[in-house]
């Protein structure tokens, strides 16, 4: 029996109409599937049984329950998708700060919260702990959105109705006053809050709220107004650690230590401190093995120091999955130092790819904010790519002994519930908010009238082209 092909010519078809009827940008999609598809296989490869805390825990019980949770991402992420309205964004935007807010506010009075690396930074929910840094992140960058585009449009409705109703508050209806009340104050209360457990956070975070409402519209000048305020924040924190003889806002002590000034921390906490700065591979053996100083101070180097001897021992093709011995060594390698394991395992070219992926994000999202038709679409595209791309770089620089230890997770592949399900609703915004930037594309140029009337798009042009050429030519 003859084949035609035709079979094999409706299946290539039936695949790439398939892939046609995908709405949103391709390329985003394309980025999250491979960094979903790293994450399943690199958290299965990194899990040895010796990182569990618990005994009974194995390397599938872990796997499996990573695949429940990238299950529940992508199930966030069509979620988002499916959304048909920017509307619904903008407004559910509007509660971002008061969520952070309450969240925080759970941390710092101690509300069902549970101390991670030796802070409070976890809610326990009973059937799920959230990291709340993780959940503040995107939604100030949504709320920020938000509050970028009514401060453009002058849209903020209870300022408004409330200078309208009591004279006493008309000074409300002035830009100054709203740009501090519902942006700044926001920022520098968020800042507060999430700096009672970690200055590093409060760093990145911070600095991506202020990208965010720049991309937003605010002036530079206006934002440099914020810098006084948060330097005079800064100094009211570290004096009440000092005060406090460091119990409250214990974590400026951390951020001392890591910048060298362990002396300071030791007279206000009247205790020795053990830092990476402290010691480092070569003269850690100047203090005597077994004793619990030489203890601490391994403790200290030892993740960093394993994290650089993963990148190292990758070479180019890497020693393939499953193949890594430093993972017996840093506890927090499917973490906090995943992208040194996916160099150790996959070389060069695997760390090479990872890096590509998060710069063709930053373009893409470049590029589909060149197209968003309004403030708040734009500053939400252009916030969440660079938080994510932001935090994968920060966390690139850790790995790569380039930057102070901050614990930042890899975006959609380190380890990690509540990291990876707010990522998956960031890249649900920035794909459903694709999509309706391709429809609204799609529609202008439908309903674009031609240059010239009764011209066809495709067999008129081609042949004016080819008459004005063969005049041109002189036939």
């Amino acid at each position: 029996m003859k084949d035609n092909g035709t079979g094999t010519a409706e299946a290539g078809k039936g695949i790439w109409g398939l892939i046609d009827r995908i709405q949103g940008d391709k390329v985003v999609w394309m980025i999250l599937i491979l960094l979903i598809l790293f994450s399943i296989v690199s958290i299965f490869s990194s899990t040895s049984l010796l990182v569990s805390g618990d005994p009974g825990d194995s390397r599938l019980e872990i796997f499996f329950g990573q695949l429940v949770t990238v299950l529940g991402g992508i199930i966030l992420i069509f979620l988002c998708y499916k959304n048909p309205f920017i509307k619904l964004f903008r407004v559910l935007s509007q509660f971002g700060y008061a969520l952070s807010m309450g969240l925080l506010l759970c941390l710092i009075f101690d509300i069902r919260a549970v101390e991670v690396n030796g802070a409070r930074r976890a809610i326990d929910l009973g059937f799920f702990q959230v990291h709340v840094y993780e959940v503040v992140k995107v939604a100030m960058v949504m709320y920020l959105a938000w509050a970028a585009h009514a401060y453009q449009t002058d849209s903020f409705g209870i300022a408004g109705r409330l200078s309208r109703k009591f004279k006493g508050l008309a000074f409300l209806a002035r830009p100054g006053w709203k740009l501090w009340i519902y942006i700044f104050i926001p920022i520098i209360t968020v800042c507060i809050g999430i700096f009672a457990g970690s200055a590093s956070s409060t760093l990145f975070i911070g600095g991506i709220m202020v990208l965010t409402i720049l991309i937003g519209g605010v002036r530079f000048r206006d934002i440099m107004k914020l810098l006084p305020l948060m330097v005079a924040g800064l100094v009211i924190c570290i004096s009440i650690w000092a005060i406090s003889d460091g119990r409250i806002f214990s974590r400026v002590g951390t951020a001392l230590s890591r910048i060298g000034l362990e002396h300071i921390v030791e007279n206000v906490t009247g205790e020795p401190v053990i830092s990476v700065k402290t010691y480092d591979a070569d003269n850690i053996f100047e203090l005597t093995p077994g004793t619990q100083e030489f203890q601490d101070a391994l403790d200290a180097i030892r993740q960093p120091e394993s994290a650089k001897i993963a990148i190292h021992e990758g070479g180019l093709i890497g020693k393939l999955p499953g193949n890594s011995t430093q993972k017996y060594t840093v506890s927090l390698i499917f973490s906090d130092y995943m992208f040194s394991f996916i160099a150790e395992e996959y070389g060069f070219i695997g760390a090479t790819l990872i890096i590509m992926l998060y710069i063709s994000l930053l373009a893409r999202g470049a590029l589909i904010v060149r197209y968003c038709d309004s403030i708040f679409s734009k500053t939400a595209v252009a916030g969440l790519t660079v938080l994510i791309t932001g935090q994968a770089l920060m966390h690139i620089f850790i790995n790569l002994d380039m930057g102070l230890l901050t614990g930042q997770t890899l975006p959609m592949v380190s380890h990690g519930k509540s990291s990876f399900l707010c990522f998956s609703i960031a890249f649900g915004i920035i794909l459903s908010i694709s999509k309706m930037v391709k429809a609204n594309i799609q529609k202008e140029t439908d309903e674009s009238e031609p240059l010239v009337e009764g011209m066809g798009v495709d067999e008129n042009v081609g042949e004016s082209l080819r008459d004005l050429e063969d005049f041109e030519s002189g036939i």
